[in-house]
């Protein structure tokens, strides 16, 4: 410490990094590729088990053959599609709720030990004034 510098006791305790850490951005990158990757293969095995089943009916629309010229035909692409989106933003949205969930449980405190929590009161109600929104006599 030096001469023309304050003492702080707040300096003195350890701040908390603003960064993540690299091991959270390593699964949240292959959560981003395992998830679109696990949901097409659920998609099609649900559209092929709707083909047999007929659970719902598949529109025309979705239920054609796409042909790509170097890979090959892929019967009921959209289809295969569609329900990869939905089951992938299912698949996000568990994930989200259940780290919202952890984080609650076991995340740092709502409030640092020099914060107290904020008073909780009933708003007064305006004196002079009758029920009815009068004016006072």
């Amino acid at each position: 410490m030096s001469k023309y510098e304050k003492y702080n006791p707040r300096d003195r305790q350890s701040k908390r990094s603003s960064e993540v850490h690299p091991i959270w951005r390593g699964i949240g990158c292959m959560m981003m590729i395992l998830i679109p990757i696990l949901s097409y293969a659920a998609a099609t095995l649900l559209v092929q088990e709707n083909i047999k089943q007929r659970w719902l009916p598949i529109p025309k629309e979705y239920a054609q053959a796409v042909t790509i010229p170097i890979v090959g035909t892929y019967p009921y692409l959209y289809a295969n599609l569609l329900v990869t989106v939905g089951l992938s933003l299912i698949g996000f949205g568990i994930l989200t709720a259940l780290y919202s969930l952890i984080y609650s449980l076991f995340g740092p405190s709502r409030y640092s030990p020099l914060d107290s929590p904020p008073i909780r009161s009933k708003p007064e109600r305006a004196r002079g004034l009758s029920n009815r929104g009068g004016r006072r006599k």
